[in-house]
């Protein structure tokens, strides 16, 4: 544990040195590790993973992007290319004001708790919007957490332009009834509340 601590301090000293790549199959272990750390265990598998890393990839172009620290995996970002995800009951595409077959999904962003605060989440989201747009995107949709701890997750999204389409009761109940999914904050079956947010690209 001191060892990880030092390593932690040493890391935020140095956050310039944390390097960005696209998501490949060999960051699937440690991929797996921290979102399911994070994000709740069962939240990611090999089997979705591989699925999530598929649809990200349009053109040749990756809209997955993972962040390091001395090859420790620190973040990492999965995005669906636009045309490559289901618009399902949980979005609202009458409301986005952009044409529907020009967005892309913004599926998960996760940072290793200790290195959070250090702008990892906003490279990470940046180095993805790049990418979504040279896939022909012009904004991406997503659905934020809104029991992160202080609600960071909608204010960081906020933060960095997302506008809130809708809110959706029980997002995640399917995954906890029928794909293993343990909600980090719900005693029993998820009851996390979901906000429907897009963000459309500058330029």
């Amino acid at each position: 544990m001191y060892i990880y601590k030092e390593w932690i301090l040493d890391a935020k000293r140095n956050s310039a040195d944390i390097t960005y790549t696209e998501l490949a199959p060999a960051h699937f272990a440690d991929v797996l590790e921290l979102g399911n750390r994070v994000q709740g265990e069962g939240y990611l598998n090999l089997d979705n993973l591989t699925e999530y890393y598929h649809r990200g990839i349009k053109d040749d172009i990756n809209a997955g992007i993972a962040a390091f620290y001395q090859d420790k995996l620190v973040g990492f970002r999965l995005t669906f290319a636009q045309g490559q995800w289901d618009i399902d009951q949980w979005a609202t595409p009458a409301e986005w004001q952009v044409p529907s077959g020009e967005v892309c999904y913004f599926k998960c962003n996760t940072v290793d708790p200790a290195m959070q605060g250090y702008g990892i989440g906003s490279t990470l989201l940046n180095k993805a919007i790049d990418a979504a747009r040279r896939q022909g995107s012009c904004a991406g949709l997503a659905h934020i957490w809104l029991a992160s701890p202080g609600n960071s997750a909608y204010r960081y999204f906020s933060k960095n332009g997302g506008r809130l389409i809708k809110k959706h009761p029980n997002k995640w109940q399917y995954a906890a009834l029928y794909e293993g999914y343990d909600c980090p904050v719900c005693d029993a079956l998820c009851e996390c509340l979901a906000a429907e947010m897009l963000l459309t690209f500058a330029g």
